[in-house]
């Protein structure tokens, strides 16, 4: 069955398309259902994260023109916007792509752990919603094998390094003293409990997380030794928030262009910076037109990821090496999968032919025949009936010139070469 890997990601598409085609943790179910009545797909599991959408699926054929139609219908772009954006891989590139994935060898932070929880999650949903077959969960549960693997053998993952260490990396470049710093965390999911443990440890003066659920960021803020407030209280938190870093599903801004500006205006227009790690964003695009605002998105942050990058080349040469391994290993074992089925289905045809002619021969001797006899005929008789059909299909073949078969038939049969 084949193997498809569709989507884009950051390498594929800028933020403002990326953002148009996230899905929303509860909606994933919906998603799935929807990509179950695509002709052809008969498995599916759907990764949604701040830097990419990717659908990999086990298909009837080949043909993956359906999947692609249902990522416009159901992002609603009518205008095929995303075609030009898009990634296709399929079967061994596909399965070459997951595992660098769930390594973190695909992220924009080379070797970021933080992929592979979001890739079991999203494992996870499909396997709830009835979408994993053999192929797939096969395939995912190898690629976390492989990730695991490149962690314990490559010091890919030695440093911290995240897109919320990079953000914290930038503040402390922009400010010189983080301890003379207050910094208001929006969000309280794992990218955002990262920032608050890097700005602890940077030793920043002041910590206020805002977040939908109070209970849950109250749960983080006594990690950190900060204060926790609901969202409905950013607007009076804002003001005395030199660093802002927002992470969180919403659909729409948290943040706009004339609360900033009031905020601003209160601080007596002392620089903020606002790092916007969300996608799609959090805080509206116009606040980077006011003075004194640095506003950074995921995107903006890949100078910092770069020296990351650059520092952990040679952990990720050897993580490469053994991904490839892997990739050659589990596509011999799925190749020997495709024929664990036809030695199966072989064996029975043999078995109902033997079973018969013995049954044939049994009667034969309880009839009082000669057993030298019917021996003789039952081991003529089942060699006659297990040849029968190879022996016609290499008659054919010889007919119609088909050499090809009639090599392979002479190595599956163990023949000596034809002497000329």
């Amino acid at each position: 069955m084949p193997i498809l890997a569709l989507g884009l990601n950051h390498h594929t598409a800028p933020l403002d398309i990326r953002e148009r085609a996230v899905i929303a943790e509860g909606q994933v179910g919906e998603a799935l259902a929807t990509l179950r009545r695509v002709g052809g797909v008969n498995e599916a599991a759907i990764v949604s994260t701040c830097n990419r959408t990717e659908i990999y699926c086990g298909m009837d054929h080949q043909d993956t023109g359906a999947v692609v139609e249902w990522m416009h219908h159901y992002f609603e772009l009518r205008d095929q916007g995303f075609q030009p954006y898009l990634f296709h891989h399929e079967d061994r590139d596909a399965v070459h792509h997951l595992m660098r994935v769930c390594s973190g060898l695909d992220s924009m932070i080379l070797g970021e752990p933080q992929i592979l929880g979001q890739i079991k999650s999203a494992y996870r949903d499909a396997d709830q919603h009835g979408m994993l077959g053999q192929e797939l969960s096969v395939l995912f549960q190898t690629a976390f094998s492989v990730a695991k693997q490149v962690r314990t053998d490559t010091a890919i993952g030695n440093s911290p390094v995240s897109v919320a260490f990079a953000a914290v990396s930038l503040a402390r470049q922009i400010f010189a003293d983080l301890s003379k710093q207050s910094a208001l965390l929006i969000g309280a999911g794992d990218t955002i409990q990262l920032a608050a443990r890097h700005l602890k440890t940077a030793g920043i003066g002041n910590i206020r997380i805002a977040n939908r659920t109070l209970e849950r960021a109250t749960v983080l803020a006594q990690e950190v030794g900060g204060t926790a407030i609901e969202l409905k209280d950013i607007p009076d938190a804002l003001p005395h928030a030199d660093i802002i870093i927002s992470s969180t599903g919403s659909q729409l801004p948290i943040l706009g262009k004339g609360a900033v500006q009031r905020a601003l205006k209160q601080r007596k227009f002392r620089s903020q910076l606002i790092v916007d790690i969300a996608v799609p964003r959090d805080v509206e695009a116009e606040v980077n037109d006011i003075d004194g605002v640095f506003l950074y998105t995921v995107d903006d942050l890949q100078a910092v990821i770069e020296e990351n990058r650059q520092s952990r080349q040679e952990a990720a040469f050897e993580a490469e090496q053994i991904v490839t391994t892997q990739v050659d290993l589990f596509m011999r074992k799925m190749q020997s999968l495709g024929a664990k089925d036809m030695i199966l289905s072989y064996r029975e045809k043999i078995e109902a032919i033997r079973a018969s002619s013995l049954e044939k021969s049994l009667k034969q001797l309880q009839a009082g025949q000669d057993p030298e006899a019917v021996l003789k005929q039952l081991a003529h008789s089942l060699s006659n009936k297990v040849m029968h059909q190879p022996t016609a299909r290499l008659r054919q073949a010889a007919e119609n010139g088909n050499h090809t078969l009639l090599e392979a038939a002479r190595t599956l049969l163990d023949l000596p070469t034809t002497k000329p």
